[in-house]
């Protein structure tokens, strides 16, 4: 039964994130275009997943947007997330978001190792609601509030959190810059007794679209409430990415994450882990994006997300 659980936590932690607590999946990449620009997402406009890491980010998005990721994780591990956004008379720009992950099912082992009846699972959930608006001219505030519940077993946590982040528009129309508070909050019930802290973080992003060339460059310094050696340390954690039109309906994209590489035992062959890549298909209803990531040997995520206006 240990040997079990140890999977099941490895698992929640899959994405390679230092501070172990069960709300680490709020942490994981949303879509499959944020996965193929490493996770660099903070100050891109336009499309609904960048709510999960910035919610000032639904002020440059349309009215009736949608949409859907999957996630491939490694064995019997999938994600997924939804997003949709709609306008209100009186109120304004709002986004209902949920995100889920499924750890598969997994039998019980007595001390010994020998299998025992029956089997249980392990799920993840999160909903949230967003509110964005204007602040100044070109400047834009927005705020989440999520409900997050994880269950093992028989047992099961829940927490409440925040995410809040700003993004200005420079005047020039091909630079945004962009800052976020993610996960702050606190735990509502805990897991078998366990006080768990929320996997809170700070980024700060910016990206330019090059006069040219058609070319978008994004940059994030990313994790940076984690804990370390000294101030400049935090730094270390970026991720960058570059997204290239070719033509009217084809993107192409490749990323970089460092944070994931460093994160990386040094017993593993680190290969192309924090690298990725991915395409985007631009359609007159619909777009349609698939994203790849390494995370170490032999994890490769593959993710497919799919964004309409209703």
């Amino acid at each position: 039964m240990k040997k079990v659980v140890f999977v099941v936590f490895l698992l929640l932690n899959v994405a390679v994130y230092a501070d172990n607590t069960p709300f680490n999946f709020l942490r994981n990449i949303a879509s499959a275009r944020a996965a193929g620009l490493g996770g660099s997402f903070a100050s891109v406009i336009d499309d609904p997943s960048a709510v999960f890491y910035n919610p000032a980010t639904l002020s440059t998005i349309e009215s009736n947007n949608f949409s859907f990721s999957f996630t491939k994780h490694i064995l019997d591990v999938n994600s997924g997330n939804l997003v949709y956004i709609h306008d209100f008379d009186n109120i304004g720009r709002l986004a209902g978001s949920a995100s889920f992950t499924s750890y598969g099912s997994f039998d019980y082992y007595d001390s010994d190792g020998n299998k025992l009846p029956g089997s249980f699972s392990a799920n993840d959930l999160m909903f949230g609601v967003s509110y964005t608006n204007t602040l100044d001219t070109n400047l834009y505030y927005g705020v989440t509030l999520k409900f997050a519940y994880l269950s093992l077993e028989k047992a099961s946590t829940s927490a409440m959190a925040i995410d809040a982040g700003l993004i200005y528009l420079l005047p020039d129309g091909r630079s945004n810059l962009a800052f976020s508070i993610l996960h702050a909050g606190t735990q509502l019930s805990t897991l078998e007794g366990r006080k768990e802290n929320m996997p809170l973080d700070v980024r700060i992003g910016a990206n330019h679209r090059l006069r040219g060339l058609p070319l978008l460059a994004n940059i994030n310094f990313h994790h940076l409430a984690d804990k370390s050696k000294n101030f400049i340390s935090k730094f270390r954690n970026f991720s960058l990415g570059g997204e290239i039109y070719l033509g009217r309906y084809l993107q192409l994209r490749v990323g970089y994450n460092n944070h994931i590489r460093s994160k990386i035992a040094s017993t593993f062959d680190k290969g192309m882990t924090g690298f990725s890549g991915g395409l985007g298909i631009v359609l007159e209803d619909f777009n349609i994006d698939y994203g790849f990531s390494q995370y170490g040997d032999g994890a490769n995520l593959h993710r497919l997300s799919v964004s309409t206006h209703l």
